[in-house]
């Protein structure tokens, strides 16, 4: 039987020592999996952190002894970032979960000129935070424990400009570093386009790695060229024109069959 593996950011772990869960792992334990005293669970920090204990109280306050702490490595070799602007309903939910579940490094939530998704400062607030609980609740099934951040959502169009910023400030460093410490540093900044004429397979094996994905719509030429003014490269996945939630996906599938540890 599979031992329930349950977030807590709290977590110190230290083996025999009897800890208090926090408040979600509370309830997590005692109205989610309606666990009891003496079931066994696994807990996490989010920051690499684990460890197996044994539950010896359950309810409004709930605690755990801990048996013994765990070491293994379960994140992936790539360093990926997900640029990913909001699409509609529970597509943008699926999307966040499928790719903690293929490795995602960091997750920034973006709005564009044609993106279907329109928020006000506290709906984006909310937002953000429903997408950080579905990132740990993925971290738990998947067996991840390292948590990946989901950021503010802002605009392309600032994101864009921020990124364009970096990049100047960090090729004029470069200038004066050898070209090996500044190949280990650098992003590869892609995007999706059907007219492009390499494949993801063709990019360098630096194993950092931004991948813009797009809305319903796709992007306004603005976009397009101020992307390109940020140093993103098209690549293309075939023929097809996919969906906004399958681009992701697949994107991080292939890249980490061929970079990674798929």
């Amino acid at each position: 039987m599979r031992i329930p593996r349950i977030y807590d950011e709290q977590l110190q772990p230290t083996v025999g020592s009897n800890l208090t869960l926090s408040e979600s792992g509370t309830n997590h334990v005692s109205k989610v999996l309606r666990l009891k005293i003496g079931d066994h669970i696994v807990l996490f920090d989010g920051k690499g952190h684990e460890c197996q204990a044994t539950l010896t109280q359950v309810g409004k306050t709930t605690c755990a002894n801990i048996d013994q702490l765990i070491t293994r490595q379960s994140e992936s070799p790539l360093n990926i970032e997900l640029l990913q602007v909001l699409s509609r309903g529970d597509r943008m939910d699926f999307t966040i979960q499928k790719a903690v579940e293929l490795g995602i490094k960091r997750i920034v939530p973006l709005t564009s000129e044609r993106c279907g998704v329109k928020l006000d400062a506290a709906r984006a607030a909310k937002k953000i935070d429903s997408y950080q609980k579905i990132v740990i609740s993925a971290c738990e099934q998947c067996g991840r424990n390292v948590v990946p951040p989901v950021m503010p959502l802002q605009s392309l169009s600032s994101y864009l400009k921020t990124l364009k910023a970096e990049r100047d400030e960090s090729e004029a460093k470069a200038e004066t570093e050898s070209s090996a410490d500044s190949a280990t540093q650098r992003f590869i900044n892609i995007t999706l386009d059907p007219r492009a004429q390499h494949k993801l397979t063709d990019l360098p094996a630096t194993g950092h790695y931004r991948l813009l994905i797009g809305p319903e719509g796709g992007f306004t030429e603005t976009e397009v060229q101020e992307s390109i003014e940020a140093g993103f490269v098209g690549v293309t996945l075939g023929p097809r024109i996919l969906r906004t939630e399958t681009t992701a996906l697949v994107t991080l599938a292939i890249l980490g069959a061929h970079f990674g540890d798929l």
